[in-house]
């Protein structure tokens, strides 16, 4: 392996999946039940673990809200792994057509992650669900769409808001066959480029699926 390749951070901007975590307004919550214990007695250390296909960092496929759409163990991975460009983008309400407008995007870019004041909730290890995260108008996922990007990720828990243009924003994105990487850990990521990993769990048929994301200098 060269040095240069030895030397590469990796930036692990996944949100580690724990009973108390925040999750969606109504979705599942996390459940872990230790049912085998070294120390009772057992040979090894087993658990069951319950939680939803939307819980913490996780990838929505066109089937999450397209009733024909692309399942989450249909995705093409050449689309999960390759090159990847983070922005920050800095406001209190959501992100626009203009926002997106305003950033330096390569005409070949298809994977974007999107870095705002959502990272900052993920630092302190969050038990609540906050309602006021920053998210995208439907007017930015068109832009997204018209753009041929192919995955998008932003660093909370839905990538469109509570109300409003919320489900359309992700039937815009989905529609179009645009992957959607929800609830990233942004916080200690520089603007730039990087090198995407981001595998699902192989669901068979799934709308969703949790996912561990890494990000690698380049």
């Amino acid at each position: 392996m060269k040095s240069s390749e030895k030397n590469r951070r990796i930036y692990d901007v996944t949100i580690s999946v724990r009973p108390s975590m925040p999750t969606f307004p109504n979705d599942p919550k996390v459940n872990i039940t230790p049912v085998s214990e070294i120390s009772r007695g057992r040979t090894a250390n087993v658990s069951l673990i319950s939680f939803g296909s939307h819980t913490g960092t996780h990838v929505d496929p066109p089937y999450h809200f397209i009733e024909d759409g692309v399942k989450i163990d249909e995705l093409p991975l050449e689309v999960l792994i390759g090159e990847a460009f983070v922005y920050e983008i800095e406001t209190d309400e959501v992100i626009t057509a203009d926002h997106l407008e305003n950033l330096d995007i390569p005409s070949e870019a298809r994977r974007i992650l999107f870095k705002t004041s959502n990272s900052k909730l993920w630092q302190e290890s969050p038990t609540e669900f906050r309602r006021d995260y920053i998210s995208l108008k439907d007017e930015a996922a068109r832009w997204i769409v018209q753009r041929g990007i192919k995955l998008v990720g932003i660093d909370y828990l839905s990538v469109g808001g509570l109300s409003g243009e919320g489900v359309q924003v992700h039937r815009t994105l989905l529609a179009a066959g645009v992957i959607i990487v929800e609830g990233l850990n942004l916080s200690e990521v520089e603007p730039g480029r990087y090198q995407l990993i981001c595998l699902p769990m192989k669901i068979e048929g799934g709308d969703g699926a949790p996912v561990r994301v890494i990000l690698l200098e380049v």
